[in-house]
């Protein structure tokens, strides 16, 4: 399973706000399309990265999400925790979350 993140995103200047505040912005459609009102900048992703998003703007935690993923996505094998991290580390590439690997 790996959790897909694309968009063209240009420098964002409010790198100070919170992770909530930042997530909670973003409009989401139910087949993936996500807009960042901040900076403009659209993205999509497939049906996990939409599951961690609406996780993320419901305040849940990281394991709280990756026992979501195991449980909505049906994954008997292996831990989502790994792709989890490494989505989080690219919304906090593109100034999202706050830290290498996400501050929740």
């Amino acid at each position: 399973m790996r959790i897909s993140f694309h968009g063209r995103y240009r420098n964002i200047s409010e790198r100070t706000k919170s992770l909530a505040s930042r997530i909670e912005e973003l409009a989401t459609s139910d087949t993936g399309f996500v807009f960042d009102p901040s900076s403009g900048s659209t993205f999509t992703v497939n049906a996990t990265g939409l599951c961690v998003l609406r996780a993320l703007k419901n305040g849940l935690s990281q394991g709280d999400i990756a026992a979501r993923i195991r449980e909505s996505f049906d994954v008997r094998a292996g831990d989502p925790a790994s792709d989890l991290g490494d989505f989080i580390a690219l919304l906090a590439q593109h100034g999202l979350v706050s830290g290498e690997r996400g501050t929740l």
